[in-house]
């Protein structure tokens, strides 16, 4: 397949996108508002053409222990849920950051707690970045806001992955995951055969040991000062990519008296903001997390040293708001504002709040 331009929902990206670069095997379970990227699958039946397996397993928790076991081979594999379903594969994504299992995990967020809504929110902001499974450890996690982003971040994840050996969760939601626009989908690629990924990934299960011995991909580890060296070395890791994987996007008035920090879809309704706040007179800056883990908290440490206050927007009840207020260090008020069940903020409602942060 050559460069395409399509006009596709997020979700719908995703499965072009994967298929595209090169994906071996897709296992997941149909929940809304994500249920489109496993029928897209079966739609362009890439079994047929690439050699890809798209599996729909009996459960999440099944979906992702099928995760594990390809991806401990060294394969590229992936699944996509929505947050209840996210919330069950916890154990195994434990387990592969524990196994160092390269993986990449979609997340087209619903409303909740518990069962809660099928329309969008941000509420699994904690659960993605503070790790919702047992143990130290982290993953990678980008939040796109766009249905291009959808698409991009799909290889711009197997990367990012396979470099860190970590699991990558692409933090979506029902509204960049259920809209519609258009996307260049990038050229096939092929898929790496065994014996290129036993030469490329000499850790994988499919490759062999110095003395000949099939690698063993696990977790468990008995003894205790073992385990913690490797508990160092995973946080080494994370300082790594802590160091070199941050990544945010700013954009808003250069000479701003206030600014907005928000992610997907809050960040596309914010940018609205910044234009209704500049028609009023009031200069805004807007900073866009596109990685939720590693966090861009120098960057916003240093724009809360050109402005009077910090409005965070989320889908929720105010989650990553925790995380610039550690970044701000207490140096400038930092507010927050969401809906939830399921509402989506209005940019005349964001406009009202930042107004209200410029009351003596």
């Amino acid at each position: 397949m050559e460069q395409e331009i399509l006009l596709l929902k997020g979700n719908e990206a995703v499965a072009h996108a994967a298929i595209r670069c090169g994906c071996d095997a897709y296992f997941g379970y149909p929940i809304t508002p994500q249920s489109e990227v496993l029928e897209t699958f079966a739609e362009l039946e890439p079994w047929k053409t690439t050699g890809m397996v798209v599996l729909q397993a009996e459960s999440e928790v099944a979906s992702v222990n099928m995760l594990y076991g390809a991806g401990g081979c060294g394969k590229k594999v992936m699944t996509s849920s929505a947050s209840v379903g996210i919330a069950l594969m916890q154990e195994g994504i434990s387990y592969m950051a524990g196994a160092e299992v390269p993986a990449l995990i979609i997340n087209v967020q619903r409303g909740g707690p518990g069962l809660g809504t099928i329309q969008p929110s941000q509420s699994d902001y904690n659960q993605a970045t503070r790790g919702g499974g047992n143990g130290d450890y982290e993953v990678i996690v980008l939040a796109p806001n766009s249905v291009q982003e959808m698409a991009d971040f799909v290889e711009l994840g197997f990367e990012l992955a396979f470099k860190y050996r970590t699991p990558v969760i692409m933090l979506s939601d029902g509204v960049i995951g259920q809209m519609m626009e258009k996307v260049t989908l990038k050229e096939q690629r092929p898929r790496l055969t065994n014996e290129e990924i036993a030469r490329k990934y000499p850790w994988a299960s499919i490759g062999r040991t110095p003395d000949r011995k099939p690698n063993v991909i696990t977790s468990l580890e008995l003894q205790p000062e073992i385990m913690e060296k490797h508990n160092l070395h995973l946080q080494a890791k994370y300082r790594e990519i802590s160091q070199n994987e941050v990544r945010y996007e700013m954009s808003g008035s250069e000479t701003p008296e206030l600014a907005i920090v928000a992610f997907g879809s809050a960040a596309r309704i914010s940018q609205k903001v910044v234009d209704l706040a500049k028609a009023e007179g009031i200069e805004v800056a807007l900073l866009r997390p596109i990685t939720l883990w590693p966090f861009p908290t120098e960057s916003i440490r240093e724009l809360a040293t050109k402005v009077k206050g910090i409005l965070t927007v989320e889908i929720n009840a105010g989650q990553m708001v925790f995380d610039v207020r550690y970044a701000v260090e207490g140096r400038i008020p930092v507010e927050h504002y969401g809906r939830l069940g399921g509402i989506v903020p209005s940019p005349d409602e964001i406009l009202c709040a930042l107004k209200k942060m410029l009351k003596p």
